[in-house]
């Protein structure tokens, strides 16, 4: 649900096609590593530098609900810059939460690359879904719709801090 909220705020900016379907497989394929490698690397990683994923994902959210916010009250309309750095840091951050599920991941089955299989397909799919209904809420509603994806990043970002 972080990945679908962040995604339908990301395509309120109205972001071409060939975006869309780029960021949705991009963040499908950081859903696949990030728990292999959270399975892989494990409590060293955790242990080593003391990082809550869920909280910096929070905190995340938590800033960009903030940052929409404040442009929805100066009421400009600002330029969503997605290029392909950009893109990538919006994987990664909505794929942190899937990096600490990996570490936990042998306990609940045996066949790591299926999970991750299917990790990856549902976070592309609500990735492409979000910000479909993004783009066109957009258009239909208006500023509710930045209102509705503000609203559900700060529900999501103090589930996460909290």
């Amino acid at each position: 649900m972080d990945t679908f909220s962040i995604c339908l705020s990301i395509g309120t900016f109205n972001i071409s096609k060939q975006k869309i379907i780029f960021l949705s497989l991009l963040v499908g394929i950081m859903h696949f590593f990030m728990p292999l490698f959270g399975n892989i690397l494990g409590n060293k990683i955790i242990t080593f530098l003391n990082i809550n994923c869920d909280f910096l994902l929070g905190v995340i959210l938590l800033f960009i609900g903030i940052e929409m916010t404040i442009d929805l009250i100066k009421k400009e309309d600002k330029y969503f810059n997605l290029n392909l750095l950009n893109m990538f840091l919006v994987s990664i951050s909505v794929s942190l939460d899937s990096f600490s599920t990996g570490l936990g991941l042998q306990a609940i089955t045996s066949d790591i690359i299926l999970a991750g299989v299917i990790f990856s397909l549902c976070a592309g799919s609500f990735t492409f879904m979000g910000l479909i209904i993004g783009k066109y809420s957009t258009e239909k509603l208006g500023i509710y719709g930045n209102i509705f994806g503000i609203i559900l990043l700060f529900i999501l970002s103090f589930l996460h801090i909290f």
